[in-house]
């Protein structure tokens, strides 16, 4: 077992037994988070050591192209991936999206039932696998989306300031981190563990598509705004998160820019990056310009977070449609090689959007690709991991 072996080298425990004990006591570390919470955050570091990183895809599990989970069917859970029915294997890190937790609503975003995830998200951590989990948040102010409409892009530059303490929509943003806070705390397995995650709110934010974007607020406002985030979530008896700042490639390598907003080291624990692949017909010079500016952004981010002791990741990344045959290998693999990363996550593959899925399915022009780059050495899909949870 190859990967087995790898992540023996990455100093985790990988003979232990599973998550799946029958009781089990989940004692809080000096951090006043969960101890493996702690442990998922120290191996996700000796992981970024190594010369492995986990696969993600996100909502790999509740949906894929031609298919959609069955909601109503509890033994339909974890059973079916575009992933899996390529390589034989689950994504190592699944994905999913919190948007319209905060209204109130029995779905998400997409479609999917808050219950389904928090079911797939114990069944995941229960096989050993990890959880990050982004919030695609609705505008408090406008009532809108979390994408800027140039309707209301007056509006938009006050929504930061409007959440914040003395604002006017302060206490309804306060309720809407109280239901994220629900759902944090309600992940927990039958036999009294709390479920670690990683969260990745604020995202993006050097861009200006999302109302907490650069051109919406000041950097003191987006800092306050995390840490009003993190001080209600614990407020509130959250002790199984991590968190992730996830800009996008704005900054272009330079460092200063990168952490203008950063909220702080006491607040962050892994740094990331979201990067897309935007050529249109395997176009081989747009391919290049990405695979260039991945790997300049990677190495700045990897650098930052060895100077502040962070994990690091390519927390978004992926090229729509898969329109290059040897993507896998040829593009994305030899760039995250040369970078000590704890992870990287693709993005979704729609059931109901055509055109719009950045993993394989049967039948796609790079399953075969794919494969080789699943029995790559550094790549860790759910089969090679155990004891992501526990102490090294």
């Amino acid at each position: 077992m190859k990967k087995i072996l790898l992540l023996a080298t990455a100093a985790l425990l990988t003979a232990a037994c599973g998550n799946n004990e029958k009781k089990a006591d989940d004692p809080l570390a000096d951090s006043g988070r969960t101890q493996r919470t702690e442990n998922l955050l120290e191996n996700l570091k000796a992981i970024g050591d190594s010369t492995v990183y986990l696969f993600g895809h996100h909502d790999d599990t509740v949906y894929g192209i031609g298919w959609e989970a069955d909601y109503s069917n509890d033994s339909t859970i974890h059973q079916r991936s575009d992933v899996k029915s390529v390589c034989n294997d689950y994504p190592a890190l699944l994905s999913f999206d919190l948007g319209h937790i905060e209204l109130g609503d029995s779905l998400n975003l997409d479609g999917v039932p808050f219950q389904r995830i928090r079911q797939e998200i114990i069944a995941h951590y229960d096989r050993g696998g990890m959880i990050t989990l982004s919030w695609h948040v609705n505008n408090p102010l406008s009532g809108g989306t979390s994408w800027v409409a140039d309707s209301l892009k007056e509006v938009e530059t006050k929504t930061v300031a409007s959440i914040l303490e003395g604002g006017e929509k302060h206490e309804l943003f306060l309720s809407w981190l109280d239901k994220v806070a629900e759902f944090l705390n309600s992940l927990e397995t039958p036999y009294g563990v709390r479920v670690p995650v990683l969260f990745r709110p604020w995202h993006e934010h050097t861009g200006s598509w999302f109302w907490w974007g650069q051109e919406h607020c000041t950097a003191d406002q987006y800092k306050a705004l995390w840490k009003l985030t993190c001080e209600r979530l614990k407020d509130k008896g959250v002790v199984n998160v991590l968190y992730a700042y996830s800009p996008g490639t704005e900054a272009d390598g330079d460092e200063t820019k990168y952490m203008e907003r950063y909220p702080g080291d006491d607040i962050i624990d892994l740094l990331g990056l979201d990067c897309y692949c935007f050529a249109p017909e395997a176009d081989t010079t747009q391919i290049a310009h990405y695979a260039a500016t991945l790997d300049k952004n990677l190495g700045m981010v990897c650098r930052i977070a060895k100077q502040h002791g962070k994990a690091a990741a390519a927390t978004e990344t992926g090229y729509e449609c898969l329109k290059a045959q040897d993507w896998w290998t040829k593009t994305l693999a030899p760039v995250l090689e040369r970078h000590p990363l704890s992870y990287v996550l693709v993005w979704r593959n729609a059931h109901n959007r055509p055109n719009h899925y950045f993993a394989p399915y049967p039948g796609q022009q790079t399953v075969s690709d794919f494969i080789q780059f699943y029995n790559q050495k550094p790549t860790l899909f759910l089969k090679d991991v155990n004891g992501l949870y526990l102490k090294k």
